[in-house]
């Protein structure tokens, strides 16, 4: 069961002449369970408010924090002592162990929504770069699409959802994707050298040579493609070619020597041995489970869920 913290609504606090400044402070805490726990990734908290909030620390916080800041601008102070403007729409992120201080600008205030989560899972999110410890102020792009996932968790938080657990897990999975996608900088469309290798994938090339290709050195694209996908060159362009294999597998009946040839391996054992080590299962027993064949193969054109096709039944 989860348990509500406190939930204020308009409240004021005296500055140091004497005026009265006014924000408003909407807030939910919960406890999930052991068993939620085992999700690898729970919500601990959600919160909405706005105007001249109070300086936040100097404090330490044992779990992970989401600040999103889409109205109004202040100031964030690293351990160290240095001070960063902050200027909406901006991501704050507070990491376990790591001492923070921060606050609007008194006079103008700003708006924030914030997400405090925990969980195994988070360690993996900072390997692949979704949480960045060592860049506690990230400028977005847009602030809307996240303070829309902080707002479901926020509707989520009524009392009584028996799904409240595992609902707001599934956001905060989101929340990352959603900033991650947010950040100034990054393109709706896709990051263009992902693209370019994924389609190049099954092409015989080396690491090496995609990078000459770009006009790039091997540094420069590993450090290019971790930025964008969170893992190696090597591990992005197998990932694209096993893709391509499976779709290959299951929709067609070219025997795995062919399969093995369109994406990139000359020799078929290889291939196969590749396959089921990253896979778990082997090429001919991956086809007996998935087969979906289908004559001239899959559509390559993504569907639009908002207008999906539909079976016409009943007579002509």
């Amino acid at each position: 069961m989860h348990e509500p913290a406190y939930e204020i609504g308009c409240t004021s606090r005296r500055t140091r002449s004497g005026g009265a400044v006014t924000y408003h402070t909407w807030m939910r805490f919960f406890t999930p369970s052991p068993l939620h726990q085992r999700l690898g990734l729970v919500c601990l908290g959600v919160g909405l408010q706005h105007g001249a909030l109070p300086t936040v620390g100097p404090r330490t916080l044992d779990h992970h924090v989401a600040v999103v800041v889409s109205a109004g601008g202040g100031w964030y102070r690293t351990p160290d002592g240095r001070r960063t403007t902050v200027t909406a729409p901006a991501l704050l992120w507070l990491t376990p162990g790591v001492p923070h201080h921060y606050g609007p600008d008194p006079a103008t205030g700003w708006d924030e929504g914030f997400v405090d989560f925990a969980g195994p899972a988070t360690a993996t999110y900072a390997e692949l770069g979704y949480l960045e410890p060592d860049r506690p102020v990230v400028p977005l792009a847009d602030a809307g699409p996240a303070r829309a996932v902080i707002a479901r968790i926020a509707r989520a938080a009524r009392r009584g959802n028996p799904l409240l657990e595992v609902e707001t897990a599934a956001a905060v999975h989101e929340l990352l994707v959603t900033l991650r996608r947010a950040r100034a900088g990054a393109t709706a469309d896709g990051d263009p050298v992902l693209e370019a290798l994924a389609r190049d994938a099954c092409r015989p090339l080396t690491v090496a040579e995609h990078a000459a290709r770009h006009g790039m050195t091997t540094a420069e694209l590993r450090t290019a493609v971790r930025r964008a996908a969170g893992c190696s060159p090597k591990d992005y362009l197998l990932s694209v070619r096993l893709g391509r294999a499976k779709e290959l597998l299951a929709g067609t009946d070219l025997p795995v020597a062919a399969v093995a040839r369109r994406v990139g391996y000359d020799d078929p054992a290889y291939f196969s041995r590749l396959f089921t080590r990253r896979v778990g299962t082997a090429p001919v027993r991956f086809r007996e489970q998935q087969r979906h064949t289908v004559p001239g193969g899959w559509s390559d054109r993504v569907p639009d869920a908002e207008h999906p096709a539909t079976v016409i039944t009943g007579h002509v």
